[in-house]
């Protein structure tokens, strides 16, 4: 299948990525993958600079290939899609989900989805869940585990000018966005992109350092498929990524070696 042959080669095809980031990783070598489990993290401002590291990572580490669940947005892009299916990433909705742990494949979501995509101005590395606990229903309703992961890093390599709720208040797209087509699309603002700026005036990414952490096993037999129990395991992962994002960033005010071999060769 082409996301089994995609996937093992793409430390080399994002060799520049590397450089350029220079990624480090924590707790990824401690985890047994003999079983497979469900990756839960935070997604980063446009949602695509750090995930292929997160999937290149685990296989290179595990072997294991990761299928990523993507929101309907990707696969409306010719192109894209056939990129992002190339390296296993399939539409997320719960019949694919299940489908996937039915054949035994490890998984990984971003329970923000698009919307954490989408960050505002001072949302950076917050998570952006609303009340979603589809994930958690999930891993029950399939006896899966849950690994939560953590990334830091991507939503510093942009500074954002205008976020959607600046957008909307404008003057000049105010009529253009509250068209009911246009809301439909962008879903009333919870997938505007935001307007940024990277490496000086450019649309080029700053060269920063991406961290990356994954936890222990959160076991979901415990739980049951009530209301109760599917908020209860949501938030138990919720709080483990909150703590490893915070890890990360306290590891990162530390750490001398958080330029990337770019950002160096450029100071």
């Amino acid at each position: 299948m082409r996301h089994v042959q995609a996937v093992p080669l793409m430390k080399d095809r994002f060799r520049l990525g590397y450089a350029y980031f220079n990624p480090l990783v924590f707790g990824l070598d401690q985890l047994d993958l003999s079983r497979p489990a469900l990756f839960v993290g935070n997604h980063t401002l446009y949602g695509v600079l750090d995930v292929p590291f997160i999937i290149s990572e685990i296989y290179q580490q595990h072997q294991v290939v990761v299928r990523s669940l993507g929101d309907s947005f990707h696969f409306r892009v010719p192109l894209w899609r056939d990129m992002l299916t190339a390296y296993g990433m399939v539409l997320g909705n719960p019949a694919n989900c299940t489908a996937l742990m039915q054949q035994g494949e490890s998984v990984l979501v971003f329970p923000g989805g698009a919307r954490e995509v989408m960050r505002r101005r001072d949302e950076k590395y917050s998570l952006i869940w609303k009340r979603r606990t589809g994930f958690a229903r999930m891993a029950i309703q399939n006896g899966y585990d849950i690994i939560p992961f953590a990334s830091v890093g991507a939503d510093d390599c942009f500074d954002i000018l205008y976020d959607a709720d600046d957008l909307q208040r404008s003057n000049l797209l105010r009529p253009l966005l509250g068209q009911k087509s246009v809301a439909r699309i962008f879903r009333n603002g919870d997938v505007l992109p935001p307007m940024v700026r990277g490496l000086g005036p450019t649309l080029l990414p700053k060269p920063q350092r991406f961290y990356f952490s994954f936890g222990q096993r959160i076991s979901s037999a415990e739980f049951g498929a009530g209301e109760d129990d599917l908020w209860a395991l949501r938030e138990q992962v919720a709080e483990r990524i909150e703590m490893q994002i915070t890890s990360l960033l306290d590891y990162r005010e530390q750490d001398r070696h958080n330029w990337s071999m770019l950002r160096k060769a450029l100071t």
